[in-house]
């Protein structure tokens, strides 16, 4: 902002004056922040240093909606989506897996340039038009993520329960009884204990995955699971 402030304000008071408001706590996803950048721009240039508790109204009101946007698509929904799926193919020696997440890459790069001349050229009329639709685009999209990691679960987590029980001439195999409970019902369930775990205060990524991997060789070697 310190280029603009400074072709817009000549007067060392106000241009200072718009710096110290500018530095006040603005927090929000990078990919669309150049959005609510270019909109202060706008209005900036059009009622300069009048437009001073505007724009401070503009980024605090904004910053969050904003940043549950950015954050849900660009933060989880595209890589869900495009990373599961390119990681996927990837896993079956196929290249083009490499070649979409690329291209999603290059993809969300260009657009997170294009966001700031955009907002800047819609200008206020843009915070009244997409003001009321942030809230819908967000839930649409958690819900598109959520359906999409669902959809992946019995084809990225393979897990299985090898035991088998015999009683005389009957063998009941206990994988073959989830199936027909529900397919791929045992990836469900650890998926499921996985994001309950996430929710609790002490338990990060990380963690996570170590409990993971440990829970796994023990139960491996029990036999208890299996790939």
């Amino acid at each position: 902002m310190l280029p603009t402030l400074k072709k817009l304000y000549s007067k060392d008071n106000d241009r200072v004056e718009m710096m110290k408001m500018h530095n006040q706590f603005f927090n929000t996803n990078a990919y669309v922040g150049g959005f609510i950048i270019g909109m202060d721009m706008a209005i900036e240039e059009k009622e300069g240093i009048k437009a001073k508790d505007t724009i401070a109204g503009l980024k605090t009101g904004l910053m969050g909606p904003f940043a549950g946007v950015g954050d849900t698509i660009f933060g989880v929904i595209l890589p869900t989506i495009f990373g599961s799926i390119g990681a996927y193919m990837g896993l079956h020696g196929n290249p083009i897996g490499a070649i979409i997440w690329l291209l999603v890459n290059f993809a969300v790069l260009f657009l997170r340039f294009s966001l700031l001349p955009l907002g800047y050229s819609q200008g206020e009329k843009l915070i009244y038009a997409a003001g009321d639709k942030l809230n819908k685009i967000t839930d649409s999209a958690i819900l598109l993520g959520v359906t999409v990691v669902g959809a992946l679960i019995p084809t990225v987590v393979s897990v299985k329960v090898p035991l088998v029980f015999k009683t005389g001439k009957v063998v009941l195999k206990a994988q073959s009884i989830l199936n027909q409970i529900m397919p791929s019902l045992v990836p469900v369930i650890l998926v499921a204990i996985c994001y309950w775990l996430l929710g609790k205060k002490k338990m990060n990524s990380t963690r996570l995955i170590v409990s993971v991997l440990i829970v796994g060789i023990i139960l491996g070697g029990l036999g208890i699971l299996s790939k």
